[in-house]
């Protein structure tokens, strides 16, 4: 009968453990895996060379109320443009013309 006594009472002893301890390894992983996503994220929309700081990219966007924004990367420098529907006027040449293909390429020629 002693032993069983000393055995139930040992076992008060074991569960000293903090409760929350397993809370930041929880929070650790959930860090670790929004980073994999982004990753993935930027990966699958070929968007990688905006991570590059050496690249030049350029992506036009267009909101939902039809304004469109020209979005310029070069380097470490990025600059947004919104382009308008107004008649501009001006002096200047022209440098070429540009086609529209049957597939909704365009083509751009120089003079």
């Amino acid at each position: 009968m002693r032993f069983m006594n000393r055995h139930r009472y040992s076992r008060i002893g074991e569960h000293t453990e903090d409760p929350l301890a397993g809370v930041a390894n929880l929070f650790d992983a959930s860090i670790v895996f929004i980073v994999a996503m982004m990753l993935a994220l930027f990966s699958a929309w070929n968007m990688m060379d905006l991570l590059d700081p050496n690249s030049e990219v350029t992506i036009a966007k267009k909101s939902a109320d039809g304004r469109v924004e020209v979005l310029t990367k070069k380097g470490a420098e990025i600059s947004v443009s919104r382009v308008s529907d107004k008649p501009l006027s001006g002096a200047g040449k022209r440098l070429g013309t540009a086609y529209q293909l049957p597939d909704g390429k365009v083509v751009y020629v120089p003079e």
